[in-house]
């Protein structure tokens, strides 16, 4: 199973220095670069790499840093940037698919500081729900392989309400097995009902199609999850990740809050 790489933290100065040693603490498997140079070269190839970036320094200069090597919202890592105060935490790209969100609101909570978002979906409270599909007699094994890796990109801490895949799927010994050994309940829909979601699918997959009636069901159910708990539209936070038996996909929705009174 591939992990993630660790997580780079960068400074620019000697208070920048101070809050990136914390930041080793808060930020497990984390490596501290202090005034790296060449500074730009340096930053590109590491994020190019897949590492999670967390900037001690001026938004402006991380944007004028990373602005050639972006490619899209599935494949970047999360970058994150703090003032040297280490005040505010900002989740500056990949907020939701690379996870820099729940990267910002750790670090926040471990350093005491104020996670500061511009997601829309931030004015509500967050539901998170699972979407997995698998071959017939999928060992629990390969589920778990999936989880692991899941864990690994979403980071701790993610409290999901629902396990959710294809009706063709309810009599699953793997998917029931894994439902209850999450204490979740695990729901499922008809591949029509998993189609109404098919524009948010990141791959439309044809095999698939013709197996069950799909585009996809990982991604699908999620979804179809998420926005059946909150009453509200989804969106993903894990695109599909798979190994030789099943596939895995995250996904979010917002309940909206009750106004002040």
């Amino acid at each position: 199973m591939t992990r993630k790489p660790p997580a780079i933290i960068y400074s620019l100065t000697e208070p920048g220095r101070a809050l990136g040693d914390r930041l080793l603490e808060a930020v497990p498997s984390s490596i501290h670069k202090h005034r790296a140079d060449p500074f730009i070269e340096t930053v590109r190839n590491d994020f190019t790499q897949g590492h999670d970036c967390i900037f001690i320094c001026a938004t402006g200069i991380v944007i004028r840093a990373l602005a050639p090597a972006l490619r899209d919202k599935y494949r970047d890592p999360a970058v994150v940037a703090l003032d040297e105060s280490g005040d505010h935490v900002i989740p500056l790209l990949s907020g939701h698919q690379g996870g820099a969100d729940a990267l910002a609101r750790r670090i926040s909570e471990r350093i005491g500081a104020r996670c500061v978002t511009t997601s829309a979906g931030d004015y509500g409270q967050p539901v998170y729900t699972l979407g997995i599909g698998c071959d017939r007699n999928c060992p629990v094994e390969m589920i778990d392989e999936l989880l692991d890796k899941a864990s690994a990109v979403l980071g701790i801490g993610e409290s999901f309400r629902a396990l959710a895949s294809i009706d063709l799927k309810a009599d699953e010994p793997c998917l029931v097995a894994t439902a209850a050994n999450l204490a979740l309940p695990f729901r499922t829909w008809p591949a029509q009902r998993l189609r109404s979601v098919e524009d948010q699918l990141t791959e439309k997959s044809e095999t698939v199609f013709r197996e069950v009636g799909c585009y996809g069901v990982a991604e699908a159910a999620a979804l179809v999850a998420a926005a059946q708990i909150t009453g509200n539209r989804a969106e993903l936070v894990l695109s599909k990740q798979k190994n030789a038996r099943a596939t895995i996909a995250a996904a979010r929705s917002y309940r909206a809050r009750r106004p002040v009174r």
